[in-house]
């Protein structure tokens, strides 16, 4: 029997990093929960993981990054695309992740732009809107928030 043309890829040994990345198995609650607690630190250290003392000014990893020209902004927005791809692995529906990746978009053009870029880009915010629409949609679904 010949086996057919796409067997390959159904191999875990074909391309593991794909399986690590994307995942075949749903998660458990447990593993749900974890997940989105994990997902919320990487949103709150790129966007507000600092602040500045007696004030409510916060800023993250991605200020920092914005301070090298081409790069950070590509790494930041990787980031950002790692968050919506953990997000499709939740069940999130086409929508929602519509509205995260316009929200990574919006955050990667206004960046762009070289010196107003860096200060808006601070002020934006997006991984931590992103996973607020994640929580809430996960929250109406029936899950417990972590």
């Amino acid at each position: 029997m010949v086996p057919p043309v796409n067997s390959h890829l159904k191999s875990r040994n074909w391309f593991p990093m794909c399986w690590r990345i994307l995942g075949d198995a749903a998660m458990t609650e447990a593993e749900m929960l974890k997940t989105l607690k994990n997902l919320k630190w990487i949103a709150r250290f790129m966007d507000n993981g600092w602040g500045v003392p007696f004030t409510r000014f916060r800023f993250g990893a991605d200020a920092f990054s914005s301070l090298i020209p081409i790069g950070g902004d590509v790494v930041m927005t990787l980031a950002s695309l790692y968050l919506v791809t953990k997000a499709w692995q939740l069940g999130a529906p086409r929508a929602l992740l519509a509205r995260m990746v316009a929200n990574v978009a919006i955050e990667a053009g206004i960046g762009a732009v070289p010196v107003v870029g860096g200060i808006l880009d601070v002020l934006y915010m997006a991984n931590v809107k992103n996973m607020d629409m994640l929580e809430e949609f996960l929250r109406q679904r029936g899950m417990a928030a972590a």
